[in-house]
């Protein structure tokens, strides 16, 4: 009692001195503090408790479908896994890695959800044989497989204003290393401090006096997180506290697993140019291209000392410091019971392991992204493609892209001068479905300017051939490959007034010749003079129902006088590949939301078939451009096993070298020139065939059947009447005919002697020599 007595005399006698500073002090917490801290608190709740974090747009390749049976090199398969972020550690047991052994690998894949339902994790035994895949097995269940999927490699982020890569993962995903190891290392009290620690403040105050600079911090995670998310980086009284108060006001409202979890998805990681890198998810696929969840424990230590100074350790430019911060942390692990002595020392002593692919994705193929963006923002604006945290799947075939992209550089460094000022394009597809397998819009793939593949529109020449006699084979009544077509002269005037006198290329008059030789040696007279009987309007309509506009009215188009871009030349030709369907060319499958549920899926329809054995028709015919007309290059090549069809085209003055092609699984259209529109000095058989041929050489592919499509039948004809004749014949040959429409007249063999006499010529037309020059 007589303590407290003296407490309140010794009160009263300084109250009158200390009064003051204390109204002071009253007025600042009831007139300051207390509301600015009720408008924090606010602001806390209003934020935390709708926090969410702004994920990218992601942008996906297609699965790597993998089938018995199909098409697959080593080399292509190599790289398919290396661009999905596969390293090669030789065991193949981690989820993201694979090893091989000569011809068998064994794949530990990661699994993914997309439009078509995904596929769970898994480990499989692939053997490849004679350029195909020969088997497949669980090496879980130890039963074949007859096909499987592998996760499709990210190509490309959609990325808002802030730039930042995040992934978000719940709490109960998170290894128990990385709850248990970030604690450990970042703040040891964290379940039992109210946000802020005291005495952790004062242990890393000593440690930097003691040091004569910083070497210790005493931030909670809690403080950390505050930073990130309400804070800027400025260092005054003001700004530390606000981080105090905001601190112990998440404390109050929100329990340790939601402000962990928060931390995890949030914390600051690194930076790829104007990316950030934000979360241990998306840090565990930027440095290792595995997900988080199959993270060894050294990749765990690696980036939880990363949150100490994610530029200081970056481990890319600074491996040393990284290895050395990265076996601290570990030591710390060990320390804190999280690791015992043998997985200590096995972390220890691993080498960092980053995955030198693992980047973060950011319009890789800006070709192929700009016919992504054109397909897609029908459905989805720029808004909800950048905020939408959505996941879009696209057809993207990374092999066929990266192919593609070498082939067109690697021709045109060849090609010397003629190739120096020279420009390409090309896109790929799939014949049987109207995928978009590749884009290249320049000789630069990463140029994100002019897109020649979409927006070039240039002269096309002789590629609009197959579809002048493709509208002609549609009247089996009146055409067939056996027809015979006047390749003479032809002088017509032209509206202005002006004459239109066309020539062949090799500058010969062929008299007589079959439809068939016509297209394969790509004679323009004899083309000219089929088309004005067929009707220049019929074919002018047949192009316009591909979605064409102001298609050339006049005869000159009937070799090409029109402009259209690679890929519309890959529509055009996507319909005879796809064995006369009209096939939309697609870049898209599908659309995720944030949750992982499909909002949109890209499907097509093909057509009924309307022309489907004239489409065959030409098919045949092409695939003697190949073996012994203007593409005979490819014929006489190692790639004859292709049995390809295919057809080359020139534009006046050899201004623009085309070549579009296709085996039974893929079709490529390639197209060479300059922007400047000055000639290049190329044929589409010394320019556009020679980048498709180095195509085709490493692109896994079918051949294209040589059997005899159904709805077409076998005849035999004289070339030089086209009516049908004994096989026995000279010069006889068997053409392919619609089915009921072999010609009806019949000539034997005494006919053709008896013409020869009187010198007709004995029915028997040449194919060109091997030395014979290759003009188109």
């Amino acid at each position: 009692m007589a303590f407290f007595s003296r407490l309140g005399a010794l009160f009263r006698a300084i109250w009158p001195w200390i009064r003051i500073p204390v109204y002071i002090v009253l007025g600042l917490i009831f007139g300051f503090l207390l509301p600015y801290t009720l408008v924090l608190n606010s602001r806390v709740q209003e934020q935390f408790n709708d926090l969410v974090f702004a994920v990218p747009t992601r942008v996906y390749a297609r699965p790597l479908p993998l089938a018995r049976d199909t098409a697959m090199k080593p080399a292509a398969l190599e790289l398919e896994l290396t661009f999905a972020g596969y390293s090669n550690d030789g065991k193949g047991q981690v989820p993201g890695t694979f090893a091989r052994n000569g011809s068998t690998y064994v794949i530990a894949s990661r699994g993914y959800a997309g439009p078509d339902g995904g596929e769970i994790a898994h480990r499989i035994r692939l053997v490849l044989s004679q350029g195909q895949v020969d088997s497949i097995t669980d090496m879980g269940t130890g039963k074949p497989l007859d096909g499987t999927h592998l996760d499709p490699a990210r190509i490309a982020t959609l990325y808002g204003a802030q730039a930042e890569e995040r992934r978000i993962v719940r709490l109960g995903d998170v290894p128990p290393l990385l709850i248990g190891g970030l604690q450990a290392v970042e703040d040891r009290d964290f379940k039992h401090h109210f946000g802020l620690d005291f005495s952790a403040i004062l242990r890393a105050s000593f440690a930097n006096l003691r040091a004569g600079h910083t070497v210790q911090g005493g931030s909670t995670l809690t403080q950390q997180l505050v930073r990130n998310l309400f804070l800027d980086r400025s260092q005054n009284m003001m700004r530390k506290l606000n981080e105090a108060i905001l601190s112990v006001l998440i404390e109050m409202h929100y329990d340790k697993s939601r402000i962990l979890e928060a931390y995890i998805n949030e914390v600051f990681l690194g930076q790829q140019g104007d990316q950030a890198v934000h979360g241990f998810a998306a840090g565990a696929e930027f440095y290792f291209g595995r997900r988080m969840e199959d993270l060894r424990p050294q990749e765990i230590a690696l980036l939880v000392g990363l949150v100490k100074g994610p530029s200081y350790y970056d481990p890319r430019r600074f491996p040393d410091r990284a290895i050395a911060r990265r076996n601290l942390v570990l030591q710390q692990f060990r320390d804190t019971g999280l690791l015992n002595d043998a997985a200590f020392l096995a972390a220890q002593s691993a080498p960092l392991g980053l995955a030198t692919n693992a980047q973060l994705p950011h319009n890789r193929f800006p070709a192929f992204m700009q016919l992504v963006r054109t397909q897609i923002t029908a459905d989805f604006d720029e808004s909800a493609l950048r905020e939408g945290s959505l996941s879009i799947f696209t057809t993207l075939d990374p092999a066929a892209q990266l192919y593609t992209e070498q082939s067109l550089l690697s021709t045109l460094n060849s090609l010397g001068k003629r190739g120096a000022a020279a420009q390409g394009a090309a896109v790929v597809t799939d014949v049987s479905t109207g995928s978009v397998l590749a884009v290249v819009g320049s000789r630069d793939p990463g140029d994100q300017g002019f897109n020649r593949a979409l927006d070039a529109r240039r002269p096309i020449g002789s590629l609009v051939k197959p579809f002048v006699y493709l509208v002609a084979l549609s009247d089996p009544q009146r055409w067939s490959l056996g027809s015979t077509l006047d390749d003479t002269p032809v002088n017509i005037r032209q509206p202005d007034g002006t004459m239109w006198t066309p020539k062949n290329d090799d500058h010969e008059i062929h008299g007589q010749v079959p439809m068939v030789d016509a297209l394969a040696n790509s004679w323009n007279l004899a083309t000219v003079h089929m088309g004005l009987e067929v009707g220049v309007p019929r074919i002018k309509a047949f192009l316009e129902s591909f979605g064409l506009e102001n298609v050339n009215p006049s005869p000159s188009l009937l070799l090409g006088a029109v402009d259209l871009s690679p890929f519309q030349v890959a529509q055009l030709y996507q319909y005879i590949a796809a064995d006369g369907h009209a096939l939309p060319l697609i870049a898209v499958r599908g659309v995720l939301d944030a949750q992982g549920k499909t909002i949109k899926r890209y499907e097509v329809k093909p057509g009924n078939g309307e022309y489907q054995s004239a489409a065959r028709l030409v098919t045949w015919a092409m695939q003697q451009v190949v073996t012994r007309g203007t593409a005979r290059a490819i014929g006489e090549s190692s790639l004859s096993w292709l049995h390809a069809a295919g057809k080359t085209g020139t534009s006046d003055s050899q201004r623009d070298s085309w070549f579009a092609g296709f085996t039974g699984e893929h079709l490529a259209v390639v197209w060479m020139g300059r922007d400047d529109n000055k000639p290049t000095g190329l044929y589409g058989a010394t320019g556009s065939l020679k980048v498709w041929s180095e195509l085709f050489r490493k692109l896994p592919t079918r051949p294209l059947t040589t059997n005899l499509a159904e709805g077409l039948e076998l005849g035999w004809i004289d070339p030089a009447t086209g009516k049908r004749t004994d096989p026995s014949c000279q010069g006889a040959r068997q053409l392919p005919f619609a089915a009921g429409y072999q010609p009806e007249q019949e000539e034997g063999c005494f006919w053709q002697q008896f013409r020869g006499m009187f010198g007709s010529g004995d029915g028997n037309t040449p194919a060109p020599s091997s030395t014979a020059p290759i003009t188109d």
